[in-house]
């Protein structure tokens, strides 16, 4: 998956599977893959991970690239992934498949996501 280290602008083989970014991740828990897993995903060029839903959950807070000892920046990552399905006309989670008690952020995160 080229085109999402393209996208991005991240090494995405930087990345070694610590898992301190899914350790800091504040929506983890709402995710189906751990922010470690996408990457390891796109890593092995699995196209299955443009069908996840954790793209969509991320709230791009960068919790994940402050904890990365590697600095990958994964929010960029998920970007690239959320463009790439954007870019065949589907959408990965409808603002209705928000968690309530979600912060803000994550409510202006899925705001511009769902913005056509």
């Amino acid at each position: 998956m080229a085109k999402v280290e393209e996208l991005s602008g991240e090494n995405l083989y930087a990345c070694y599977q610590c898992g301190k970014c899914a350790a800091g991740c504040l929506f983890a828990d709402h995710m189906d893959l751990l922010p470690n897993q996408v990457l390891r995903l796109v890593q092995l060029s699995d196209e299955s991970v443009l069908s996840s839903r954790a793209p969509w959950v991320c709230a791009s807070c960068l919790a994940c690239e402050v904890r990365c000892p590697k600095g990958v920046d994964i929010a960029k990552v998920m970007e690239a992934l959320r463009l790439l399905v954007l870019r065949t006309g589907e959408t990965g989670l409808r603002l209705w498949e928000i968690p309530s008690g979600v912060p803000q952020i994550a409510l202006v995160g899925a705001t511009r996501k769902h913005t056509p």
